[in-house]
């Protein structure tokens, strides 16, 4: 022992180290000001789905109109993302964390201030665009801080609060909504993002991560925000320009289609790309990606279809609206420990499985709302859904990186996260198109069934006129029947149809190779 500890290697000076992890209530604060980060961004992504409504009407435009609140902002974070890797090697994961959370205070008292659609969609997009590393960073910077036998607990952190804030947002949206004014969801968010900037930077400013020059992929990025964008204003505004009979509408097709081609075919030659495509050679990334982008696409679009038929059709205020969401939530904050620490042992394809079958199941106790629905019928199916939230993206993300190598890890998660915010964009604007075109078909159904020499149509008429209704007053309450009921028609078609798209989503899973939390050597792709 004593020869071991005087040779050389033994008493040559350690490389040094990075700055020792934090401890006491500098961790304590440091900790809870980068949960806030993540807490707004996550916040804001569901705090104007209740709160449509109130907006478009504020605004004199469409609730339809009114969507492109959200998916601007979706939108504009998913081509963010891609960005994050290079933004945080070029100037630090400190400096971009926190001035990402300056720029995103900033665009959100612009959405409080903005004065029509048009200008509240562009702040919209700007706050999309400078939130791209507040996830990524605020997870980062946890791990930094955290000694690193505690490190489980800084993603324990991060994970609650990506799952609290889904549960506020609802409820916090449709009560400012309801007894504020809607701005104020927005204009919250600028003292909670100029404390939160503050205490991180004091707390790290001297811990700041390795800088490089580091090429970036300009015409990558270029091409991709003309294909997402093209694509997403042709999902926007198709509805309203009568689909491919407007010339619009092929020019952004046309557009969209181009552009994602020469996308691909760029990356797929560039030596740094923006998007890493060649992980799509891995099975597990291309299997999982898929189903996880299809799975959340079709939860974000219930999730905005279903406060906005409880608003427009069955006459909920925002708040209520919003308290009929949040159980979900709830359940899955209880959830999430116990089955992280179940999936260390268990297939990642069972906990994913799990995770679609109760999908499945909530959007079929939603196929059968009717317009008598109390609020407990509403919110048993989201009871269900809290259970499938618990384990659907812990398994889902465990899929699709089983098999990437170390050096991929980081182009692997960015695309991943790319994929799923911009496929729940394209939900948000095909959710909307959807119900509409499926009320229409089914008003006209109804109207086909109800002749004016009709018995049910007479009998209607007459009782409504015997209660005090003129003859026009009479048709027009009998007409708001049938429009409530197509919408309800077409909210039922919708969720049915989610049902079985996350149940056929099963089988793609099991398509994929075994995946396990708990790591050890991944399979060979």
């Amino acid at each position: 022992m004593a020869d071991q500890d005087s040779s050389p290697a033994a008493t040559a000076p350690a490389p040094a180290a990075g700055p020792a992890p934090m401890a006491g209530m500098m961790l304590a604060v440091t900790s809870i000001a980068l949960a806030l980060g993540t807490f707004m961004q996550v916040l804001d992504s569901t705090i104007a789905n209740v709160s449509i409504p109130t907006i478009a009407g504020n605004l004199g435009v469409s609730t339809s109109q009114g969507t492109w609140v959200i998916t601007s902002f979706a939108v504009a974070n998913g081509v963010s993302v891609p960005l994050t890797g290079w933004l945080m090697g070029r100037y630090g994961v400190v400096k971009t964390f926190v001035v990402s959370v300056l720029l995103f205070t900033l665009a959100s008292f612009l959405c409080g201030v903005s004065w029509n659609l048009p200008s509240l969609i562009g702040f919209r997009i700007l706050q999309g665009l400078v939130s791209g590393p507040m996830i990524p960073g605020s997870q980062a910077l946890l791990i930094m801080i955290f000694p690193a036998h505690k490190r489980g607990t800084a993603l324990a952190i991060w994970s609650m609060t990506t799952l609290v804030a889904p549960i506020c947002g609802p409820i916090l949206g449709g009560y400012i909504s309801d007894n504020i004014a809607w701005e104020w969801i927005f204009l919250i968010n600028v003292p909670v993002g100029l404390l939160c900037a503050f205490l991180c930077w004091r707390g790290m400013n001297n811990r700041e991560t390795p800088t490089r020059k580091v090429p970036i992929d300009t015409t990558g990025f270029m091409l991709l925000l003309v294909w997402v964008g093209a694509l997403q204003v042709m999902l926007d505004t198709g509805k309203d320009a009568d689909w491919f009979n407007s010339p619009a509408i092929i020019v952004e097709t046309l557009v969209a289609i181009v552009g994602f081609i020469a996308w691909v075919i760029w990356e797929l030659n560039e030596k740094h790309p923006i998007v890493d495509l060649s992980l799509f050679k891995s099975r597990n990334f291309a299997l999982g990606t898929v189903a996880f982008c299809l799975g959340y696409a079709v939860f974000f679009g219930s999730n905005l279809l279903q406060p906005l038929w409880l608003q427009t059709q069955m006459h909920y205020i925002a708040t209520w609206a919003g308290l009929v969401a949040a159980p979900s939530g709830v359940v899955a904050v209880l959830l999430t420990p116990f089955a992280a620490r179940i999936m260390q042992k268990v297939d990642a394809r069972w906990a994913a499985t799990l995770s679609l079958a109760a999908f499945g199941l909530s959007f079929f106790m939603r196929s059968g709302f009717n317009s008598d629905a109390d609020f407990m019928s509403l919110v048993w199916p989201m009871l269900v859904q809290g259970v499938a939230m618990s384990t659907f993206f812990l398994s889902m993300v465990t899929i699709s990186l089983n098999g990437v190598p170390p050096h991929q890890l980081p182009s692997a998660s960015g695309l991943s996260n790319f994929s799923r915010i911009t496929a729940g964009s394209f939900a948000a604007s095909l959710t909307t198109t959807i119900w509409d075109r499926g009320e229409s078909l089914h008003q006209t159904r109804l109207a086909e069934s109800m002749a004016s020499n009709d018995p049910s149509w007479l009998a209607a008429i007459e009782h409504l006129q015997a209660a005090g209704l003129s003859h026009a007053q009479a048709v027009g309450a009998v007409t708001s029947q049938v429009v409530n009921q197509a919408y309800l028609l077409s909210t039922i078609d919708f969720f049915r149809a989610s049902a079985w798209l996350a149940i056929l989503l099963i089988p793609c899973v099991w398509m994929t190779k075994k995946a396990m939390t708990s790591g050890g050597p991944p399979p060979a792709d």
